[in-house]
């Protein structure tokens, strides 16, 4: 009898068993590949046969509160190249062709080569039709290159808004880091302003176009005949508060001057028209801005990029003077009949002048007269810290919450900033100036705009704000957004009052006197805030009608002298543009650019 081999049929049990474990082992791969994970292995399959082409919504547009179109979007011609494809060799010819500089083409690939290959790198923006000719032309020589047809913005009711509308400007890699479920690189985004405060809004829904390639990723016709394309989805269209005359008026009232316009509807809080001057040409920001241009722009001491609506800081002046009195009225230190003496000037620790002799004058004639004396005395009646709280009710050293982004606090003094900078026994004598809008005390024309809406609306009205909301692209209705209520709780009765003063200003025999209408009743007071740097700061401030306000403004020139004389004649020409349009448009009259009065100087 022959002995069993033991270790023999180990072996093969063991070889049988291995092989059996391999087949079930490679059975389960497929039936997981085949089965489980088909989807996930047809998507991949997909994504080396299937090519997303991008298709970039219309942006919205920018309507004025009339739906006159001040934003558009005009077509542009965008050169592409898609790395997987592109040949780098060509480097040298499309910087030619484009009129760039050397080297430009590749620091663009090397730039975004953290980015899939796949992925079109929008080179140029702008290109002329003879360069998408020339790519027409050479396609086949060109792998990788193409263009598309893009959006960019134009102004075609001739209104600049530079420091409003703001721009767009290609996605800087931060940002695109931050936000890359919806950006690529190249994509272009709100720089500055409304652009970039409503970007979502603007920017719309991306679409998606999916077409079947080869081997050589050559499109070889649509994927799913098309039934699987995402159409893109355009921006909303914004619905502006600005009045596109009124607006195109304040900028050209604005020509040549250093300073600063804002108009506001006192009962919604919408801003009418927002000027900073000088200002700059948005269209430099539409294609490629040329280093010169931006140069040019940073390097002017002018400072033409700098809003001085939201962000120039000055004293006031006599502006301020409703502010004392409204707080004087509203507590209980004066009535209408009080009267202060004005013997040409008050005397605390050192001699303060007034401009004038008034003699024994009330809040009403006292604001009338623009007399100094009146409100150096009744600052020390109110008490520095009662008259700071009053000046933080009506909107000062706080932001606006303008829906534009950039701006500045101000400051309004208090006790304890000047026990901070003298000690407990600082210098009283220093408040007086505060009476009159001097020293210290610092704001922005925006914050002046929102004061004397505030006034005129019986201390109530709503957060400044440039957009009322948004067009519907069905029904066309204006979908409103909506905006803080500010409420001041001042009494009516107090407001009456500095109304009645700010009247005669205009119709009495106050410092605005030459600006009277017979048609329309103004309401104002000028200001002339002092500049040790050079001559002084001309304001005004105001509204019209007098007994129906519709317009609120504040308007600021810098470095010209008397606010009588430089900023009231400006207000004339707004309130035209806004009251008296249809009567204008009938005459065929066009508003004058307002020259300061020969030989004339009106004092505040």
């Amino acid at each position: 009898m022959r002995s069993v081999n033991f270790a023999s049929i180990s072996r093969k049990s063991f070889i049988y068993g291995f092989i059996i474990l391999l087949f079930a082992v490679l059975s389960f791969k497929l039936f997981q590949m085949q089965i489980l994970n088909q989807q996930a292995y047809e998507e991949k399959s997909a994504d080396n046969s299937i090519k997303a082409i991008e298709q970039t919504p219309f942006r919205g547009v920018f309507y004025d509160r009339n739906l006159k179109i001040m934003v558009d979007n005009i077509p542009a011609y965008t050169l592409r190249i898609t790395p997987a494809d592109y040949d780098p060799k060509l480097n040298s010819l499309i910087d030619k062709m484009i009129n760039a500089d050397s080297g430009f083409v590749g620091s663009i690939l090397k730039k975004n080569k953290i980015y899939s290959k796949y992925i079109p790198l929008k080179i140029k923006r702008g290109i002329s039709f003879e360069t998408v000719s020339w790519v027409e032309e050479n396609q086949e020589n060109l792998p990788g290159v193409d263009y598309i047809v893009e959006m960019q913005r134009g102004y075609p009711f001739g209104i600049k808004g530079s420091h409003s509308f703001g721009y767009t400007k290609e996605i800087s890699p931060n940002q695109l880091n931050k936000e890359k479920d919806y950006y690529i690189p190249g994509d272009y985004v709100g720089h500055n302003g409304l652009e970039k405060q409503y970007e979502k809004e603007l920017r719309g829904e991306k679409g998606f176009n999916y077409v079947l390639v080869n081997s050589k990723r050559k499109e070889i016709g649509k994927y799913k005949d098309g039934t699987q394309d995402k159409i893109s989805i355009k921006g909303k269209d914004l619905v502006l508060s600005y009045d596109a005359d009124v607006q195109k008026v304040a900028e050209e009232q604005m020509i040549g001057k250093r300073g600063a316009i804002v108009a506001i509807e006192p009962k919604t809080g919408e801003v009418l028209a927002l000027v900073s001057a000088p200002d700059y040409d948005l269209n430099q920001f539409s294609y490629v801005t040329s280093k010169e241009f931006l140069r040019d722009l940073y390097n002017n001491p002018d400072k033409p990029s700098f809003n001085r609506a939201t962000m120039s800081l000055k004293p006031p002046g006599s502006t301020f003077k409703m502010l004392a009195a409204i707080a004087a009225l509203d507590m209980g230190i004066i009535t209408p009949t009080t009267t202060i003496y004005c013997g040409g000037g008050f005397t605390f620790g050192r001699f303060f002048k007034c401009h004038g002799n008034h003699g024994a004058i009330n809040v009403v004639h006292a604001i009338e007269k623009s007399c100094n004396s009146f409100f150096y005395h009744l600052i020390y009646k109110i008490g520095l810290d009662k008259w700071k709280e009053y000046a933080l009710k009506l909107g000062f050293a706080s932001k606006t919450g303008i829906d534009i982004g950039e701006e500045a606090t101000g400051f309004i003094p208090g006790e304890d900033y000047y026990v901070k900078m003298y000690g407990e026994k600082w210098p009283r004598s220093i408040m007086a100036s505060l009476g009159i809008g001097q020293g210290e005390v610092s704001v922005t024309p925006l914050q002046l705009a929102k004061y004397v809406s505030l006034i005129a609306n019986d201390g109530n009205s709503y957060q400044p704000h440039i957009v009322k909301g948004y067009l519907d692209n069905k029904t066309k209705q204006i979908i409103p957004y909506k905006f803080p209520e500010i409420k001041t709780g001042i009494k009516k009765e107090v407001f009456d009052i500095i109304k009645e003063g700010m009247f005669l200003v205009v119709n009495g025999s106050g410092t605005a006197t030459h600006i009277k209408m017979d048609d329309i009743k103004i309401s104002g007071k000028t200001g002339t805030a002092q500049n040790p740097h050079g001559k002084d700061h001309a304001f005004f401030v105001g509204f019209a009608p007098s007994d129906n306000p519709q317009i609120a403004f504040a308007i600021v020139v810098e470095n010209v002298g008397f606010g009588g004389t430089y900023a009231a004649p400006i207000a004339e020409a707004l309130i035209k543009a806004y009251l008296k349009k249809e009567t204008l448009k009938k005459d065929s009259v066009k508003t004058e650019i307002k020259q300061p009065i020969a030989g004339v100087n009106i004092e505040d």
